[in-house]
């Protein structure tokens, strides 16, 4: 019985933040609609600039004329789930501003409840763009039912990874914000690197070096290798380094988050009032 209160106090909490941050998110619809049109408007150069390299190279790598529009179609959603790093920053400055933050940390919650309750605010208020495209995706380039459901689970991976370093990115913005702005620096590098637009194939080898060395490139790789090449076990077998870096960071970057918002939290408390 005990442990039924236990779950059912969490859910409340992680529910609670959910509602007020869709209630929130909904409220200003000319801006969430933006936010769902500006990730389509990077597809479009990606989109011109391949359609004429394509016309003196047959592929780059395993992207061919036939099936580019999928790398894009995944960079549109990849691109979606990315804008919950902004959702955490933006939650905590916003309780700051309205003075109710000592109430949400101080108080008995449970930081992965609040982790979860921004993670599905986010993930139903980018439903409709995420599925428009995860069916455009399907139309043009069908696959099995259960590469599609594979490729589900890898896209709610990401996710997941992306909600903890939201997280860090947020006790930031409330505790030490004037280290706020090397880290979103530092985050642009890495998704700069990390072909979201372009194939690798097309960057030089000093750039393909550094690519390289980028975590997030194997981990939206291997959502779109996994899509054209139909077939999860042996996009698991082909890519295994991929699928297991993906798979940990959904694990550990959550957990992490928590514990540095803890330290950070503790050594800092909240600054700017």
């Amino acid at each position: 019985m005990r442990i039924f209160d236990v779950l059912k106090d969490n859910l409340s909490q992680i529910l609670a933040i959910t509602e007020k941050n869709v209630k929130f998110r909904i409220r200003w619809k000319f801006n969430l609609i933006v936010s769902y049109i500006t990730p389509l408007i990077t597809l479009i150069m990606p989109i011109i600039i391949m359609g004429e390299f394509f016309k003196f190279n047959e592929n780059y790598g395993p992207w061919t004329r036939e099936n580019f529009l999928v790398y894009q179609f995944i960079a549109y959603n990849i691109n979606l789930l990315r804008s919950i790093m902004t959702e955490y920053p933006s939650h905590f400055q916003r309780e700051k501003y309205w003075e109710t933050l000592p109430a949400l940390i101080i108080a008995p919650f449970n930081r992965f409840n609040l982790l979860f309750g921004i993670f599905f605010a986010h993930s139903i208020t980018i439903f409709i763009p995420f599925t428009i495209f995860f069916i455009l995706c399907y139309i043009y380039y069908p696959v099995s039912i259960f590469t599609a459901l594979f490729v589900i689970f890898l896209f709610f991976c990401v996710s997941l990874s992306f909600s903890g370093i939201g997280l860090i990115i947020g006790i930031f913005a409330i505790s030490k914000e004037k280290y706020l702005g090397v880290i979103d620096f530092s985050i642009v590098i890495f998704f700069w690197f990390a072909c979201i637009s372009f194939p690798f194939e097309i960057f030089p080898p000093t750039l393909q070096s550094l690519i390289s060395l980028n975590p997030l490139y194997y981990i939206f790789d291997i959502i779109r290798l996994a899509w054209i090449e139909d077939d999860a076990i042996y996009t698991i077998i082909s890519h295994p380094f991929s699928f297991f870096l993906l798979i940990t960071c959904a694990i550990t970057i959550p957990c992490v988050g928590v514990v540095i918002f803890n330290k950070i939290y503790r050594k800092y408390g909240i600054v700017g009032y």
